[in-house]
């Protein structure tokens, strides 16, 4: 993979995918280009606000989270650049107060975490290996622990967010091409420590893959 670039709502994979706890090596998949986010109505031209790119009230894109409510966007991160593995963007500033939510596009392999509606984070992210595939869905997360070992694979997961009960998770990892995870949801560590420090037991998870 070459990169993911991001232009308002939309971040193109450029060429496939890789990706950890224990890594795995995966062989690179072919990724067409799409839409970073689906949105279910159409959206008004948002204003650049230099960090943050923000969508007019009554035109706010809406993204879907199965069995659970819908992301209305206020704002998203202006990156404004192709990101790659290990790549990741944290930033605060402009953004609102409100629920923490956290949305994982599996077939772009990014992230995004929302205070409020507000973008406040993304990254590129390792998922699960064919024969271990990242289950979809809404997740509560369940658990956390800053420093982890998995006992199943006896590999570390520092900032873990446990999602499931067999143990898939949010966890700090080598974001590297040609890995993947055993199910879990790989991310590079400095973004992992940030959204352990703000998430709680009961923010809601999303994995999609559209």
């Amino acid at each position: 993979m070459t990169g993911w670039v991001r232009s308002a709502l939309t971040l193109v994979a450029v060429t496939g995918i890789s990706s950890a706890a224990g890594l795995v090596m995966s062989q690179g998949r072919p990724a067409e280009a799409r839409p970073r986010m689906a949105i279910a109505a159409p959206v008004a031209l948002p204003v650049n606000g230099g960090d943050r790119v923000v969508y007019p009230e009554g035109s706010r894109p809406v993204l879907a989270a199965d069995g659970a409510p819908p992301i209305v966007v206020r704002s998203l991160l202006n990156v404004g650049h192709a990101m790659s593995y290990g790549d990741h963007v944290w930033n605060e500033e402009g953004a609102g107060h409100g629920p923490l939510r956290v949305r994982v596009d599996l077939a772009l392999q990014t992230v995004s975490v929302f205070r409020g509606g507000d973008e406040i984070g993304t990254a590129v992210i390792l998922y699960g290996a064919d024969d271990r595939p990242t289950p979809a869905g809404s997740f509560p997360i369940l658990a956390r622990a800053r420093s982890h070992r998995s006992s199943l694979y006896d590999a570390p997961m520092p900032y873990m967010l446990r999602l499931t009960g067999d143990g898939v998770a949010l966890h700090g990892s080598s974001v590297e091409k040609g890995y993947a995870t055993h199910g879990c949801i790989g991310l590079p560590e400095g973004f992992a420590r940030r959204l352990f420090d703000a998430a709680r037991v009961g923010d809601l998870v999303t994995v999609v893959r559209t």
